[in-house]
């Protein structure tokens, strides 16, 4: 058994090539292997939000506080809250974060496969973000 006492690891700032706006991000899991499950807190301030980008075995988010928007490639933008729990399907393109007006936390769950859990892309543009594109 391992515990991991609560505030024992640094929050971290993501790299600016796949956010847009103010974001952090705290470890909350990540197991050696076999195990490949990885899950991480991540607090949007108003207005941020992901780039776009796939998982290979897809990707679980609970929302934990506050209100936000997510959008799957070519779908329409959803409005996701405190209590919510999104489901995206492997290789399914898309990105999430906070409304424009309010903050926004959920717990980022996902598996890698050979090694990998996360493939990156394009920025959202902010009229993607607006819904206006």
């Amino acid at each position: 058994m391992e515990i991991k006492p609560a505030g024992s690891r640094p929050s971290m700032t993501p790299p600016a090539d796949y956010f847009t706006g103010a974001v952090r991000q705290d470890p909350l899991m990540e197991p050696p292997a076999p195990a490949r499950v990885k899950a991480t807190s991540v607090t949007f301030e108003p207005g941020a939000r992901t780039a776009w980008h796939t998982h290979p075995l897809g990707q679980t988010l609970i929302v934990t506080f506050g209100k936000g928007l997510a959008q799957s490639w070519g779908g329409e933008i959803r409005e996701i809250r405190a209590g919510d729990t999104v489901w995206f399907s492997p290789g399914e393109k898309h990105w999430h974060g906070a409304g424009p007006a309010t903050a926004m936390t959920h717990i980022a769950i996902h598996e890698a496969l050979d090694g990998k859990h996360v493939d990156w892309m394009e920025k959202v543009t902010d009229a993607q973000y607006s819904g206006e594109a």
